[in-house]
C-alpha cells in the first residue's frame, strides 16, 4: 500500500474553486508555500474527492470501489456522484473494479495495514463478513484490516474523522473524552486491539449547529511526503493542536488553514484531497 505520508502529488476537484472560491484561494497559497504539486480533477460534481476516486495500492495499481453510499438518498444527492471512469480516462489511469461499496474516506492506510469502520458491513449486506474482509485484503494487498466502531451521529461513518496513521506503527486518534462512555470504551478497545501506538489529539465539534458539520475535527488533516497541513477553526483548541502537531511531525513542513467554510458542509482537508504517489 502507498500511505498518505508517502504521496507526492495532490488532486483537488474542479468544483472546489467554483463552490468555495475564498477557501480555495487561501488553500492554493498554502499549498504553493509548502511546495506541494497539485492539479484539478475534471469533470467533478462535488469536492469530496477522496471518497469517489480510486484507492492507490502501488504506483500503477488503483482499485475503484463502488461509490453509492447510503447517506446519498435523494435524487438530487445521487446526482452529485461524479463519473470516475471519465476522470480516470483523462488521467490515463486504468483501475481494477471492485463490487464492494466503500468510500475512500473510510480507508485509513499504512504500508501493510488498513483501518475501516464497521460501516463496511452495513453497506455490503450481501457479503459474509469473513468473505468481505478476505476480498478487501486481496484488493489492498495487506494481511491486517482493523475494524473500528462508527462514531455515533456521523452520517458518513468514515474513519478519516477518527484516526490517522503517522507511520506504520502509530496512529493519531480523537480524544473522545466528551463522548458517551459506551462509544469511548468501544473505540479505545478497538484501537488497543490493533497493537498500534496511539496519540490522542483534541476533538471539539460541540459548538457546531448540527452533527453533520465537521468544524473542530483536526484529525481530518492533509498529510503528504514531509508536509502536514492542519485545519484550524478559530477556536480555543487551535493553538494546542498546532503545537502538538509540530512536536509529532518535527522536521516536516507544517502549515495551517482556516477550514470552517468546507467543514460546515461536512468535511475537512482529507475529504477534499486525492493524493497519490507518482
Amino acid at each position: 500500500m502507498i500511505p498518505e505520508y508517502k504521496t507526492n502529488l495532490l488532486y483537488l476537484a474542479d468544483t472546489l474553486p467554483k463552490d468555495y472560491p475564498n477557501f480555495y484561494q487561501q488553500f492554493e497559497k498554502v499549498l504553493s508555500d509548502c511546495g506541494i504539486d497539485f492539479k484539478l480533477l475534471s469533470p467533478t460534481k462535488d469536492i469530496w474527492t477522496v471518497d469517489y476516486m480510486p484507492v492507490q495500492i502501488d504506483i500503477n495499481k488503483f482499485v475503484q470501489f463502488v461509490y453509492k453510499p447510503s447517506y446519498l438518498k435523494t435524487q438530487g444527492e445521487l446526482n452529485t456522484i461524479s463519473d470516475v471512469d471519465a476522470i480516470c480516462k483523462q488521467l490515463g489511469i486504468e483501475t481494477i473494479k471492485s463490487n464492494i461499496l466503500l468510500d475512500g474516506g473510510n480507508v485509513i492506510r499504512a504500508t501493510d495495514k488498513i483501518i475501516i469502520t464497521e460501516r463496511i458491513f452495513s453497506e455490503n449486506p450481501a457479503y459474509e463478513k469473513e468473505n468481505l474482509i478476505k476480498e478487501l485484503r486481496n484488493h489492498f494487498g495487506v494481511e491486517k484490516i482493523f475494524i473500528i466502531p462508527e462514531q455515533p451521529n456521523d452520517f458518513a461513518g468514515h474513519a478519516d474523522g477518527m484516526v490517522c496513521f503517522i507511520d506504520d506503527k502509530t496512529v493519531l486518534i480523537n480524544n473522545y473524552k466528551n463522548e458517551s462512555k459506551k462509544f469511548r470504551d468501544s473505540f479505545e478497545i478497538a484501537i488497543r486491539k490493533t497493537g498500534l501506538n496511539y496519540i490522542k489529539i483534541p476533538y471539539n465539534p460541540y459548538h457546531n449547529d448540527n452533527n453533520d458539520q465537521a468544524n473542530g475535527c483536526y484529525i481530518n488533516y492533509l498529510q503528504m511526503e514531509n508536509v502536514v497541513i492542519i485545519p484550524t477553526f478559530g477556536i480555543k483548541d487551535d493553538d494546542a493542536v498546532v503545537k502538538q502537531f509540530e512536536e509529532i511531525f518535527k522536521g516536516q513542513t507544517i502549515a495551517t488553514i482556516n477550514s470552517n467554510e468546507i467543514a460546515k458542509d461536512g468535511g475537512v482537508l482529507n475529504c477534499i484531497s486525492w493524493n497519490i504517489r507518482v
